[in-house]
């Protein structure tokens, strides 16, 4: 891009990358970026302080020195097999053995591809495909899907299979796990340099095929130092990890923390908020992250219970749609606890890092946060835009670059917003959700906010869909509370309240038992306008 000082370069493992000279050497100097990696800092652990547990799994505990032995045999075992630069995928749930793939990857120099257990045989064969993927890392057979046989039947399609290994249980055909870090095994580990790629995690874009992001070790070391400064993140904390490890925020909290930051993670398996008072309780849990179904259950447990978690010092919600009035019941309710909400994407994670401070409720529930160390800046039609030492450094295939970024180098994210007391970011939704109805622009956000506060709505989501007259038509789609039925002109009366224009109202209102989401909380919009046009 003429005039920006972004190039491309490729790097030593053969990556074709976005590359800006003058924002790198001021991320090294501000201490963002660093010539040591995730790696230099297990090994350092290792040594220092062995016996110092990193993630915890049930009865299962790894230590720095466990971690770290495990994670060098199984890259010597991939060092056998592949190359470095290569790419190593992994379809697990949150399991500490994740945590070993993650490493070892990183020790051989490869590049770690998380993907997510839901997924099955058709967006499978495409990003295995897509990537290059020599390796990958299932469960036999979990939540009563068999990943060994999905594998074997996406394998036959590919012009490259990638080794496929299992982990916890009978392998047949296929590699065992334990196989690989018992086998004999010398080969030197690379030397890792912090700008190569590092990670290639996968969007989950509404529509066309998804896109594979790029990110670097120091993109993400960035990210994690990040949290330290903003998070309150202190060695010896507990972060409790209930998000899917094959997301970027679970990815980072399971893997880069305890590294990083000197924190312990605990991961869950499956979320349950009764399960999660539990080890909160017991583990002295200080922090967590999720979206909102996360926060709304665990509250609920809570208050049942009677607890008020005295440990947990931050709660930080996104990754979907938080409702003002969540923020302010948790915030009351956990008294000693910081809850706020807070932005970002896959490709320049965490955003804004929320409203630190308990004092200031309004800014932590009314809007999405401040810039940490990204650099935000708003559009003419209120798209924002950001860039940062924590960004991606492209997608796997540099035409899906052609949109994604402006004329500045900034990340052009498709949310839209607006500024709060200058200094604060509020999302107020998609610009390709916003519903053109007869003119005028209705975000559907805006009013989601406000409905989900109403006694009978327990989930909505509004969507637009087509409509001849119109342009578009504004449908709620709820899940309704205890049974209850609220039509159009309850949601009218209730938005009237608010005064709330009259064109913005929804004309129809469907009543479902759930709403479609991903693993991470949030509410698939497309799918539903694809159910509700099928209809």
């Amino acid at each position: 891009m003429t005039g920006t000082g972004d190039t491309r370069r490729t790097t030593a493992q053969g990556w074709n990358i976005r590359w800006n000279a003058a924002r790198a050497d001021q991320a090294y100097a501000d201490g963002w970026w660093s010539d040591e990696t995730c790696a230099d800092a297990l090994a350092r652990w290792a040594v220092n302080d062995p016996e110092r547990i990193l993630v915890i799994d049930g009865a299962v505990s790894l230590t720095a020195a466990t971690l770290h032995a495990q994670a060098t045999r199984l890259a010597q075992a991939m060092l056998a097999r592949c190359t470095p630069g290569s790419v190593i995928s992994f379809m697990l749930p949150n399991w500490h053995e994740a945590a070993v793939i993650y490493m070892g990857a990183t020790l051989a120099g490869m590049v770690v591809n998380p993907i997510l257990p839901s997924l099955r045989d058709h967006d499978l064969r495409f990003m295995l495909a897509d990537v290059g993927c020599r390796m990958i890392f299932v469960p036999p057979v979990f939540r009563g899907h068999d990943y060994a046989a999905m594998l074997g039947r996406v394998a036959i399609d590919l012009d490259q299979p990638p080794e496929i290994v299992v982990v916890r249980g009978e392998a047949g055909a296929h590699t065992p796990y334990p196989a690989l870090l018992n086998e004999d095994g010398a080969a030197p580990l690379p030397r890792l340099e912090p700008d190569e790629v590092r990670m290639v995690m996968y969007t989950s874009g509404t529509t066309g095929r998804p896109k594979g992001v790029l990110h670097t070790h120091n993109s993400l070391n960035a990210l994690i130092r990040q949290l330290g400064t903003h998070w309150l993140i202190a060695p010896g904390d507990r972060f409790l990890v209930p998000s899917p490890i094959s997301h970027i925020g679970g990815s980072i909290y399971a893997f880069e923390t305890p590294l990083l930051l000197g924190a312990t993670a605990i991961l869950m398996e499956k979320w349950d908020a009764g399960d999660a008072l539990g080890i909160m309780a017991d583990q002295h849990g200080t922090h967590m992250a999720g979206a909102t179904p996360f926060l709304q259950q665990l509250l609920a447990a809570a208050q049942a219970a009677d607890t008020r978690l005295p440990d947990l010092k931050l709660f930080i919600c996104g990754g979907a749609s938080v409702p003002p009035a969540l923020i302010r019941e948790a915030s009351a309710y956990f008294d000693r606890t910081i809850v706020s909400r807070v932005y970002g994407s896959t490709e320049v994670p965490v955003t804004t890092v929320g409203v630190i401070d308990r004092a200031d409720l309004d800014h932590a529930s009314e809007t999405d946060g401040r810039a940490g160390i990204a650099t935000i800046k708003l559009a003419p039609d209120g798209e924002i835009r950001a860039r940062g030492p924590q960004m991606l450094v492209g997608y796997i295939h540099s035409e899906d670059e052609a949109t994604a970024f402006d004329e500045d180098g900034y990340y052009r994210t498709g949310d839209q917003g607006r500024w709060i007391d200058e200094d604060y970011v509020v999302v107020t939704g998609r610009i390709k959700d916003l519903i053109i109805r007869n003119g005028e622009n209705i975000s559907p956000k805006e009013i989601e906010d406000l409905l989900v506060a109403h006694p009978d709505i327990a989930e909505i989501a509004i969507v637009g869909i087509p409509d001849a007259r119109t342009g578009e038509r504004a449908v709620a789609v709820i899940v309704p509370r205890d049974g209850r039925a609220p039509d159009t002109a309850a949601i009218a009366a209730f938005l009237g309240g608010f005064g709330v224009a009259k064109f913005k109202y929804p004309e129809a209102v469907a009543l479902w038992d759930a709403l479609p989401k991903n693993d991470a909380g949030k509410v698939l919009k497309q799918a539903i306008r694809t159910s509700l046009t099928a209809g």
